[in-house]
């Protein structure tokens, strides 16, 4: 769905979007010129989107097989809920329910085992660890760096 309007010279453009979370469903775009102006709420959803595709890539396999089957439905294929519902012979507020549940459960994974957070933590350090690395050898270039670069290129396969 797509609605346009305007305000003080800015057009806006409202775009529904479809997402997991209970957030608005939909997000507003400002565009003045050539320049667009994106709101707090689209920051939001993708944060969420973020989120949610980590806790997938860490707990997904913790998931049943219909639960990772439906997840991945809604979220890879980009199926409604109502497409999914007609595959899968259920009705569309049992779908929306189990993706609700799918994502609680997920995130109850994380609040036990805090693995997304480790690694996000990790790959900030290896981030600030090559900062440090390539200011040494901006101001001395004849440090012999070989080593702690092997060892972060081997942090950064691992992460």
């Amino acid at each position: 769905m797509l609605s346009r309007g305007s305000k003080k010279g800015i057009s806006f453009q409202f775009v529904k979007k479809k997402h997991l979370t209970n957030l608005s469903d939909s997000c507003m775009i400002a565009k003045s010129g050539k320049k667009s102006i994106v709101s707090g709420t689209w920051v939001r959803i993708m944060e969420e989107i973020f989120k949610q595709t980590l806790l997938y890539d860490f707990y997904g396999e913790l998931l049943t097989e219909h639960q990772k089957s439906v997840y991945e439905d809604f979220i890879f294929q980009d199926l409604s809920l109502s497409e999914i519902a007609a595959l899968r012979g259920i009705s569309r507020q049992g779908v929306f329910d189990l993706l609700h549940r799918i994502n609680k459960s997920l995130e109850n994974y994380e609040k036990k085992l805090h693995l997304v957070e480790r690694f996000l933590l990790l790959k900030k350090d290896v981030t600030a660890i090559e900062v440090e690395l390539k200011r040494i050898k901006t101001s001395d270039p004849d440090a012999d760096v070989s080593e702690m670069e092997q060892i972060i290129n081997h942090m950064r396969e691992m992460i």
